[in-house]
């Protein structure tokens, strides 16, 4: 029986979610297998090494959307499973609008101010 679980996302741009990972300190591996319950492995397209035995995947919809993939009892284990996943969502909002912004020529000589309700 597997312990993963599979959540849909609004990340569509996978560069920008594997900076955000780096940037948040997190190892990210590509087309990789991810740990869960009892040494499972289930394979991901972005793959997130976490401290511990369990990782987070994202995994590519025919939509252009990522899933997230992830045994949540384990990362919970060692992590704030909540305050992890929010902490990459946000980091992915902030880099995918700067980049948004960048491509269309908006940051030379910009101060942007991004307010998070």
């Amino acid at each position: 029986m597997s312990h993963f679980s599979t959540l849909r996302t609004k990340i569509t741009d996978a560069v920008v979610l594997q900076n955000s990972l780096r940037d948040l300190g997190i190892n990210v591996k590509t087309e990789a297998d991810m740990r869960g319950y009892q040494g499972q492995r289930v394979r991901a397209d972005i793959v997130a090494t976490l401290e511990g035995e369990y990782d987070l995947g994202w995994s590519r919809n025919s939509d252009g959307s990522f899933d997230l993939i992830a045994d949540l009892w384990g990362v919970a284990k060692k992590h704030n499973q909540t305050e992890l996943i929010n902490s990459i969502n946000q980091k992915y909002a902030v880099n995918k609008t700067l980049s948004e912004v960048q491509q269309r020529g908006g940051l030379q000589n910009a101060n942007v101010t991004l307010v998070l309700q």
